[in-house]
């Protein structure tokens, strides 16, 4: 089930987000996580099982071009491989519904396009 960050939540999502080549170090981290909490057009979800959290996935909205900027995601090494990720993608679509089209950046666009291939078949 996928779920809107909360400060609660905090240190679970640094270390889930720590998982991503360009988040390894702290002060990165912390400004990234003070991103998601301060600015509207940054959203961030977690991935809950149960209750456990297996996954992040963050958003940057472009209103202008309406479009959710997949920035970051990331599961627990111990559940990859498992569709967790495609299923996080996919929960995001639903979210976003027709106000917002899913799309890759840079770092996130091998993976995200993996997703919505996988999820098209």
């Amino acid at each position: 089930m996928l779920i809107r960050f909360k400060k609660r939540f905090e240190k679970i999502a640094m270390g889930l987000l720590s998982f991503m080549p360009d988040e390894k170090e702290v002060k990165k981290l912390q400004d990234t996580i003070n991103e998601y909490e301060s600015n509207d057009k940054w959203q961030l979800f977690l991935w809950k099982h149960e209750e456990d959290v297996l996954g992040a996935i963050g958003v940057y909205l472009d209103e202008g071009s309406q479009t959710a900027v997949v920035q970051h995601i990331t599961v627990n090494p111990s559940h990859r491989n498992m569709g967790i990720g495609k299923d996080m993608v996919n929960a995001l679509k639903n979210h976003y519904g027709t106000s917002y089209e899913v799309i890759p950046n840079d770092l996130t666009d091998k993976f995200l396009q993996k997703c919505l291939k996988n999820s098209n078949e």
